[in-house]
């Protein structure tokens, strides 16, 4: 028996509870695509299916509406897939299963796909209907959105006429989102000629060297917050990578301290902040007594402690567990592999990384000026990485890079490429895609946000993101596209935790339908 039967608007409650049966992750599209043309069958409207599983279908305006400026209706057919661990569902098979209190739907042990089920649902139960007031419809739903969006970016939009998106994307009632940043992945590469190196003291591996001796180190950075970095960098929190470079410039300027970098880490995902960096280093000692390393390491270690107390003054409010860390490493004294550090008599590599550390721009770079609190363009060094190539290590340092304003996302990327040019580094750039800008006159908003003070009594909140959405990449294609984004409530999006509101959902419908009515 269907778990939300009971539920009002009905036919939309019917077509969630069809998606969630059906598999629908990323990458993994291919049956609920078909069902999507499988409904434009039945009901013989036009469709189109990509090769990429994209489905486009359109349906003519009703009585009066049908020299009407037509309407697309937008959202993401994919989900992404999270579990709890005692679940026994499989993602690539089964159908998810639906729970409901009297406030909101639930799914047992997984996400829901709320993001964007609800999307479906409301466009398929438009398109099924034949009392429903609306203009000529282009419905739109892409695959794997929740993956960069990537069914958006190859869809093929020489078959939609239209100039006014809505979007049904979002997931805060009372909002109109306007606005988002566009972005790009930045790589930066930069190629360290290495050594080999003869630690000192029989606690070390067996060195090669006569005349270097050094004492291995790792210093750690961590209990930093984190967070989105697009939602999240307006709160000027510390950058795990950041923090290394800064405490490395620390280190290689103190008097008696000579330091050579043997490996660097920090990060997993470029759109994230980063809590967590580490760097291994080489200290350079001119005599191999123990009293000296003694005195090498307690100067470091001084350094590093007073270092810790600015760092937990500076961030008391964004991350007050933020921490540094230093300790000699050890090594297999029996092991017979080279030891290796970043160095060459012609180059020193480790000054040039911790200058390209110290330099390269991060977090927010410029707010906007037409929508209070908006961050306009940022930028956030997610991920830093040394892999090894024969006598060489490449260190990466990668961005997420984001703006509101296209020109200037072009810009930081100009800014980045010069840095690393200098240090004969390379530069890759990847997901580029563009920012949904502001319209300072829009006509569909002003019909939406009419129709909601009529409904609900008030103006909905006018609001612009500073993250990544498809309205940007329809808006790079649709020459002078008016669009906007909406939908019901939803929390925990992406977790287990994931809630549909009932009432959210029921009221967006009535609030939808009267945008339809208004567009004729």
């Amino acid at each position: 028996m269907a778990v939300l039967s009971d539920l009002e608007p009905k036919k939309v409650f019917h077509y969630f509870e069809e998606i969630c049966g059906i598999p629908h992750g990323s990458r993994n599209t291919k049956k609920i695509s078909d069902y999507l043309v499988g409904f434009a069958k039945e009901r013989k409207l036009k469709y189109i299916q990509d090769e990429n599983n994209n489905v486009i279908i359109f349906k003519d305006g009703t009585k009066g509406y049908e020299s009407s400026l037509s309407l697309i209706i937008q959202g993401h057919m994919d989900m992404v897939c999270e579990k709890e661990a005692d679940c026994g569902i499989d993602f690539e098979k089964d159908g998810l299963s639906l729970a409901k209190t009297d406030k909101y739907i639930y799914a047992k042990g997984t996400t829901l796909g709320g993001d964007d089920g609800i999307a479906v649902a409301y466009a398929l139960a438009i398109l099924d209907s034949d009392d429903i007031a609306h203009p000529p419809l282009e419905v739109v739903i892409t695959v794997d959105e929740e993956i960069g969006m990537l069914g958006a970016a190859a869809l093929d939009t020489s078959s939609l006429s239209s100039k006014l998106m809505l979007n049904l994307d979002s997931e805060d009632e009372g909002q109109l989102l306007v606005s988002c940043a566009g972005g790009a992945t930045v790589g930066l590469k930069y190629t360290a000629p290495c050594q080999v190196v003869k630690p000192v003291n029989e606690r070390f591996a067996k060195g090669y060297l006569d005349d270097d001796d050094y004492i291995r180190m790792r210093l750690d950075v961590s209990g930093i917050t984190g967070g989105h970095s697009g939602i999240e960098i307006d709160k000027q929190g510390a950058n795990a990578n950041k923090i290394l470079g800064r405490a490395l410039y620390a280190l290689n300027k103190t008097e008696d301290i000579y330091i050579n970098l043997v490996e660097l880490g920090g990060g997993l995902k470029d759109n994230a902040i980063p809590r967590d960096a580490y760097a291994v280093f080489d200290v350079y000692v001119e005599e191999k007594s123990n009293e000296h390393i003694d005195f090498i390491s307690k100067i470091i270690k001084d350094k590093v402690r007073s270092l810790n107390e600015i760092l937990k003054n500076e961030y008391s409010v964004t991350d007050s567990d933020i921490r540094l860390d230093v300790e000699e490493v050890l090594f297999d004294v029996n092991s017979d592999e080279d030891i290796f550090n970043l160095y060459a008599d012609y180059k020193n590599p480790t000054e040039d990384i911790i200058a390209i550390l110290m330099n390269l721009p991060n977090g927010v770079r410029k707010m906007s000026n037409d929508i209070e609190g908006l961050v306009q363009t940022s930028l956030n060094l997610g991920i830093l990485k040394t892999e090894q190539t024969a006598m060489n290590r490449e260190i990466e340092f990668t961005f997420s890079v984001r703006s509101s304003v296209r020109s200037e996302k072009e810009e930081l990327i100009d800014i980045m490429e010069s840095l690393i040019r200098v240090f004969d580094g390379e530069i890759s750039i990847s997901g580029d895609y563009p920012a949904w800008e502001y319209k300072k006159a829009s006509k569909l908003r002003d019909i939406m946000s009419d129709a909601y003070l009529d409904l609900f009594g008030e103006r909905p909140e006018t609001l612009a993101v500073h993250a990544g959405l498809e309205c940007g990449i329809f808006a790079g294609k649709i020459e002078n596209l008016d669009c906007v984004s909406i939908g019901p409530k939803m929390e925990g999006i992406h977790t287990t935790n994931e809630k549909l509101y009932i009432e959210s959902v029921r009221r967006y419908w009535d609030y939808i339908l009267e945008i339809l009515k208004r567009l004729k």
